[in-house]
């Protein structure tokens, strides 16, 4: 039984993952990259460093205000029709950036993306419910989440290669054709998906009956041990939700700290030239890209879940700190560091995620996941926003990135002190 369980869901994973991964490295790299087209927006535009961390913030305001609504429109419409949806929206609105040539015009095309990409991440997560039980979903949650680090692995040489060649091609700047080139795979992946994915187990066509029945059986076998919320309103009273959440804002505030200003750190540990500061923004997402699948495997076969996640965020602070000292004097030791933190912080939200589905199922799910997920990437908006403001106080993202690894550190703290019996399975 146990082999042909293992099978069964061998074959979903094979199914479904890959092509969420897919789905998620173009999501990620419409997300940030804003920081590698700050390179030379920022002087063709004359933006300073705080109105890019406005700007590049302002995405999650949007992000957090319709966040909840298209969740729980997902789990009603299903997730097919919707993800496309919200993927082809989305592609037009990051196209659109070419346009950009005020602050003003910055700004609104960052909240409208954040309007358009609402409810994506979130309603993977909830889609990976759909599927898994807990003590399956970390490690699915993890890989699905490679592809974080697998957008900046690609995206980071990708984009210096398009701003270095393409630079002035057709009367267009390197990062005009940045944002025009990298729309391009969330459209096509929308439409796929309209072809391709399934709501759930009973509309997949590719499994065999007695295949939908043994994965429902083990969906029905966690969802049982889980006490409904009577109503919405309940679900946003539970405190366990508002704890999960804070600790997913330090989380959040490690990861867009890191994201959106990787790029900067680089050329500030002594890296010249747009092509060289993608090749070696490289670096830190292929150690976070090996990493991540380890920590998943081993949070779901241990059943821990507290210090898998406590450990990265810590490591993520010493990684950041380590960076900010070295400077620009140690290059070689800058980017061990940033490898460092990259390690912590991106595997922070595959292992976070296993916390607040222990105890949400259904509707519930729904609204709560995108809760969480809407309330902690508040945090997108103030890392970069901070950071940028301190740049031009200080002249040095170092105060930035000290602020930033204090967050990762309370958080970490907070998840030690989660008693263990909630976070089990």
């Amino acid at each position: 039984m146990e082999q042909e369980e293992t099978a069964v869901y061998r074959k979903v994973s094979w199914r479904i993952v890959p092509f969420l991964m897919l789905c998620y490295v173009a999501a990620y790299l419409d997300r940030v990259n804003i920081g590698f087209a700050k390179l030379q927006m920022q002087g063709d535009l004359q933006f300073s460093e705080t109105v890019y961390g406005l700007g590049a913030g302002v995405f999650f305001i949007a992000y957090f205000l319709f966040e909840v609504p298209s969740n729980i429109i997902l789990h009603k419409v299903g997730a097919r029709r919707w993800i496309a949806r919200i993927m082809l929206t989305w592609a037009l609105v990051s196209a659109a950036f070419i346009f950009v040539r005020t602050p003003t015009s910055f700004y609104v095309l960052r909240f409208l993306l954040g309007i358009a990409e609402a409810g994506f991440f979130p309603g993977i997560i909830l889609y990976l419910t759909y599927w898994y039980p807990a003590e399956r979903r970390s490690r699915m949650v993890c890989t699905f989440m490679t592809a974080v680090p697998l957008a900046g692995l690609l995206g980071g040489p990708l984009s210096g290669w398009i701003m270095q060649s393409l630079a002035g091609a057709r009367g267009l700047t390197g990062w005009q054709w940045l944002f025009l080139l990298e729309a391009l795979p969330a459209a096509l992946l929308g439409v796929a998906t309209l072809l391709y994915l399934d709501d759930g187990i009973r509309s997949a066509r590719w499994l065999k009956e007695s295949e939908k029945q043994l994965l429902e059986a083990g969906i029905a076998r966690e969802t049982q041990h889980k006490a409904a919320h009577a109503s919405l309103r309940a679900v946003f009273a539970d405190r366990r939700i508002w704890l999960v959440t804070l600790i997913y804002f330090c989380c959040v505030m490690g990861q867009y700290g890191l994201t959106f200003w990787l790029p900067t750190l680089v050329k500030t540990a002594g890296i010249s030239g747009v092509f060289n500061i993608g090749v070696y923004t490289a670096i830190p997402y292929l150690a976070a890209a090996i990493c991540m699948p380890l920590l998943g495997r081993s949070a779901d076969l241990r059943r821990e879940r507290r210090w898998h996640l406590a450990v990265p965020m810590a490591l993520g602070a010493v990684g950041l700190l380590g960076s900010a000292l070295a400077g620009t004097t140690h290059t070689d030791l800058a980017i061990a560091f940033l490898s460092l933190a990259a390690i912590g912080i991106l595997a922070c939200a595959p292992l976070f995620w296993s916390l607040p589905t222990t105890f949400l199922h259904g509707v519930s799910a729904a609204a709560g996941i995108a809760a969480i997920n809407a309330v902690g990437n508040l945090a997108g908006f103030a890392a970069p926003y901070l950071v940028g403001a301190i740049k031009d106080i200080t002249q040095s993202t170092n105060l930035g990135l000290t602020v930033i690894a204090a967050f990762l550190l309370v958080g970490a703290v907070i998840v030690i002190r989660i008693p263990a019996k909630l976070v089990s399975q």
